[in-house]
């Protein structure tokens, strides 16, 4: 057995293939980066739930992005927790951590003592790509699903990108005897290897959801079931570890398969904000409307809904009028 000590494996996801059933996926840990998006904010458990469960979806799926690009992850609802917005970043060189951060907005008085999923009404589930300047940003969406946010994500990729999908999640709070008790997360996606680039924009369809097999022929179906049949047997404590390593994990699940592993990709919890993005946001604006954003106190202030950070700006510094006195 691998020796696998939270500091190699947690925040991290380690892509791999199956050669024997052209699939693809990735197996990933979430620790000390999930701890940062959540602790930002006190939210009750159900909300902490679902926003663990999107961070872990955004992780596996921004594992493919490339220097510099950012994915957005969107779910938009009719229910008490009406959004959940992440954000991947991906490294800005060869060899540095992607960053990734997270938000949601509730209506705590509409929450219920149901299961989290239960708190997500009707929606839907959104991808956004920006692949930098010069670029048109990518998006696609597609309905909500009420098992889970992990079922929606498998809708959208079978729905809008023609990529049958399959995820396994894990999430919770570890309450190991030697560490107080924190927030750990770890899952699998598994993803048939495309025809065409994995994000190439596809129709985005009727509103009817997708299931993976209907995306393959006969012998693409065999080899898809096999290989979820062998996912099925993965227990919570694979997924989250840290005991055993994610490469003895798939040595163990898919040995037969000929499991192929790749460069691990580090994870950090990371915000964008600036007192420069926020001055540039206020930018499009006049002095008149400068003063209805105005304070008692004489100050235009702004907080970041992902990292809690608070700015105070002078509100003659601020706005279109005000660049052109610069």
């Amino acid at each position: 057995m691998t020796d696998a000590n939270s500091s190699g494996w947690d925040d991290t996801v380690l892509p791999f293939q199956l050669d024997n059933s052209d699939i693809r996926g990735r197996i990933a840990r979430l620790d000390t980066a999930l701890g940062g998006i959540l602790e930002q904010h006190d939210y009750p458990p159900q909300v902490e739930a679902l926003v663990a469960e999107m961070a872990l979806l955004t992780a596996l799926i921004g594992q493919t992005m490339k220097l510099r690009w950012k994915l957005q992850l969107q779910v938009q609802s009719d229910g008490p927790v009406r959004m959940i917005a992440t954000d991947y970043y991906g490294p800005s060189e060869d060899g540095a951590p992607a960053r990734i951060r997270a938000y949601a907005s509730y209506d705590a008085d509409r929450l219920t003592e149901g299961a989290p999923i239960d708190q997500v009404g009707k929606g839907y589930f959104a991808v956004m790509i920006d692949q930098g300047k010069g670029t048109t940003p990518y998006q696609g969406i597609s309905p909500l699903v009420a098992e889970s946010l992990s079922k929606s994500a498998e809708g959208y990729f079978a729905q809008s990108e023609q990529l049958p999908t399959r995820f396994e999640l894990s999430f919770g709070k570890s309450t190991t005897a030697d560490a107080a008790e924190h927030w750990r997360a770890g899952g699998v996606m598994l993803q048939h290897m495309p025809k065409a680039s994995p994000f190439v924009a596809q129709d985005e369809g009727t509103g009817e959801t997708l299931q993976p097999v209907d995306l393959l022929d006969d012998d693409e179906t065999e080899n898809w079931n096999r290989v979820n049949i062998l996912l099925d047997t993965v227990d919570d404590l694979e997924l989250i570890g840290p005991v055993l390593a994610p490469s003895d994990v798939l040595l163990r699940l898919f040995h037969e398969e000929r499991p192929r592993v790749f460069d691990k990709q580090r994870v950090h919890f990371g915000c964008s904000c600036s007192e420069d993005r926020v001055r540039q946001s206020l930018s499009i604006y006049s002095a008149r409307d400068i003063e209805t954003m105005t304070t008692d106190d004489g100050r235009v202030t702004a907080d970041c809904q992902f990292c809690g950070a608070h700015y105070d700006l002078d509100p003659a510094s601020v706005g279109f009028e005000a660049e052109k006195d610069a």
